[in-house]
């Protein structure tokens, strides 16, 4: 058997191996990572072979860490990076190049059909009706998407939404508030099925699934970093975040919004940021919380749209898509039964 997974930020990790009585064997590591001594290599060989076929990620990488010499050094991976190399070669996972993708960047649309095309496409992949795909969002109005889980009125500003001209909404994903001004933010999509993470702890997937991005972000001159659990950052601040959803039918939604000229005044005008969320940052001004990328690259929000795509069509081998009629159907059918509706918004008041 054999895994392979690519450290965001980091190097290739490569593993091959064997299975005898329900035992991993003949366990052999490989990549372009460093490690120093060479003699720790044997030792995670060792350390490896043996464990139970069952064994998760954290327990090999527990097992690896636990057999490593006094002082080893480990460049461009670390015992979590072994862990999910062997677990995706356990079953078997694909990476980017085993599907068929495409990009799509249609036309602009309300934020609530946004975020209906979000469930529709990925409940399409996880059904082998679709491509895997990467979707640029472009929308026609400006809006509040709170995540599924948050109170309304302590995310909130009603007033001060109105007064701004922001709509709320909810998306069917987790995480916190994003402030969607025309024109100023950079959201995109991903609809992938759940084999292309297989193997990876949740976390895991959040940066697997955005390494693309920060490549795309540092050939345009910004040092882009992940911070777990879903924030990609640089070292003038943070850039935007990301989410996730999972369907029963093994599709799987990670959606991103990078700020590109934001109002900072504005921001603390229309969400609820609370004392308490802006210490945990290390900042006490919400304005100093988000770094656009306008004033990182001097670049037009256009520019930077089709760097991504540049860069994501440069891994994978995207061809241009776009979204059916059907799909468009289906999307505006679910905005007035679930998006549009005063029972989802307040599902949590």
């Amino acid at each position: 058997m054999h895994g392979e997974y690519k450290v965001p930020g980091g190097k290739l990790v490569v593993v091959d191996l064997e299975i005898e009585d329900d035992r991993i064997a003949r366990f052999r590591l490989a990549g372009d990572f460093f490690l120093e001594p060479d003699s720790a290599l044997d030792d995670i060989n060792a350390a490896v072979n043996g464990l139970p076929v069952e064994s998760d990620a954290t327990v090999i990488a527990n097992a690896v860490r636990g057999a490593l010499p006094d002082g080893a050094q480990l460049l461009g991976f670390s015992p979590e990076a072994v862990g999910t190399a062997v677990r995706r070669a356990l079953v078997t996972a694909p990476g980017w190049r085993d599907f068929d993708w495409e990009i799509v960047h249609d036309d602009a649309v309300s934020p609530r059909m946004n975020l209906a095309l979000d469930e529709v496409l990925t409940s399409r992949v996880g059904e082998g009706r679709r491509r895997p795909t990467l979707r640029i969002w472009e929308w026609n109005e400006s809006a509040v998407v709170i995540g599924s889980f948050q109170s309304y009125r302590n995310e909130v500003d009603p007033e001060g939404a109105a007064t701004h001209g922001f709509d709320v909404v909810r998306r069917i994903s987790g995480g916190g508030a994003m402030l969607m001004a025309a024109g100023q933010i950079i959201t995109y999509s991903l609809y992938v099925p759940a084999s292309l993470v297989a193997g990876m702890t949740f976390a895991d997937s959040y940066a697997f699934l955005d390494d693309w991005v920060l490549q795309a972000l540092r050939s345009l001159g910004i040092d882009a970093v992940y911070q777990p659990l879903n924030d990609i950052a640089s070292p003038t601040g943070k850039i935007g975040g990301a989410a996730q959803k999972r369907l029963a039918n093994g599709g799987v939604l990670h959606h991103a919004t990078l700020s590109y000229d934001i109002d900072g005044q504005v921001m603390t005008e229309v969400l609820r940021i609370g004392r308490e969320k802006l210490s945990d940052k290390g900042t006490t001004s919400a304005a100093k919380r988000v770094d656009p990328l306008r004033s990182q690259t001097g670049l037009e929000r256009a520019e930077i749209i089709e760097r991504f795509k540049d860069t994501f069509r440069s891994l994978t081998d995207a061809e241009t898509g776009s979204i059916s009629a059907d799909e468009y159907a289906d999307a505006e059918a679910l905005v007035e039964s679930k998006f549009a509706t005063e029972a989802w918004l307040h599902r949590v008041p």
